[in-house]
């Protein structure tokens, strides 16, 4: 069964059809048939409407393990690797599952490895929430436990796409050019300097040139006396690496 979500007085909820919902606001019974769009009102008469689950909806409900990759980097993997339906990806670094979610949901199908047993547990729920648990039809994300090096060897297809979240990027690319199709990409996320700059030298050392960015991003403040930036921090995120075989 689909949840949906209920929005209202600011708030929102994630609730399965026939579901209850019960807060301040007031008591309500999510219908069966609740579709997007409809109007639903607590005992109270605070007024929600339902909506459908699209991918920031996930971002903000996915059950997390650690910090998951923020929609900014994912929109960059998205469009700077062209990743579209029928798309085979090999993704190692799971972790909360947003990247593997949102890759599902353009329809490529995903084969992603997480080395913890207990994270890998909450991703699979989450790509339940998600709608691209294994054999879904469309794109499919098959979550699967273990280490990735230690699985290269049995990996009998090459792939469109290499998404890569882990410490040990360096490691992993270094197969890069065995893994992927003529014009297939790799892309690595990575939170430090040090660790970007060892995935280059080794994307480098088996032909692949990278084009790398830091990816930072910042709000506008927009208000009666004028527009100009947030005077909140800088949104640096971390860099982000392609390359092309």
């Amino acid at each position: 069964m689909t949840a949906v979500l209920l929005v209202g007085e600011g708030r929102e909820y994630l609730r399965e059809p026939g579901a209850k919902l019960e807060t301040d606001l007031g008591v309500l019974d999510v219908p069966t048939d609740a579709s997007s769009g409809d109007v639903l009102e607590t005992h109270l008469g605070t007024e929600f409407e339902v909506r459908e689950l699209r991918g920031p909806d996930l971002f903000n409900h996915f059950e997390r393990t650690g910090a998951p990759m923020l929609p900014r980097d994912i929109g960059l993997v998205m469009g700077h690797t062209g990743v579209a339906t029928g798309d085979r990806v090999l993704d190692a670094g799971t972790g909360t599952g947003v990247l593997a979610a949102a890759l599902g949901r353009a329809g490529a199908s995903v084969a992603t490895y997480e080395q913890d047993p207990e994270f890998a547990a909450v991703a699979r729920e989450n790509m339940t929430l998600a709608g691209v648990e294994e054999d879904t039809s469309g794109g499919s994300v098959d979550v699967r436990t273990g280490d990735v090096l230690d699985e290269l060897d049995e990996l009998d297809r090459r792939f469109d796409l290499l998404t890569l979240d882990t410490a040990d990027a360096p490691a992993v690319v270094e197969h890069a050019p065995d893994l992927l199709v003529p014009g297939g990409f790799v892309a690595i996320y990575s939170p430090f300097v040090e660790s970007m700059r060892e995935t280059v030298e080794t994307l480098d050392s088996v032909g692949m040139d990278a084009d790398t960015y830091e990816t930072i991003q910042r709000e506008m403040d927009v208000d009666e006396r004028g527009t100009r930036p947030s005077t909140a921090g800088v949104g640096h995120t971390g860099y982000l690496i392609f390359a092309r075989k």
